[in-house]
């Protein structure tokens, strides 16, 4: 994610860098992982990044961004 435009938009909901799952929604929400990069999601990706993410911190550490 060196790209700044990337990372302007929804990783969601599996947060693997050029999955095609990849969605092009602006990014609304960072969700913390552990020993992983934050996965940057919109909001229809929020709830499926929860559940199907690697890494992801349980009970969730979620930001609003923007």
């Amino acid at each position: 994610m060196n790209d700044p435009d990337r990372a302007a938009f929804c990783q969601g909901p599996y947060g693997t860098e050029g999955d095609p799952a990849d969605c092009g929604d602006p990014v609304r929400f960072e969700v913390a992982r552990h020993r992983r990069p934050p996965l940057r999601v919109c909001p229809v990706h929020l709830g499926p990044a929860l559940l199907l993410a690697d890494g992801v911190l349980w009970p969730p550490g979620i930001s609003l961004i923007r």
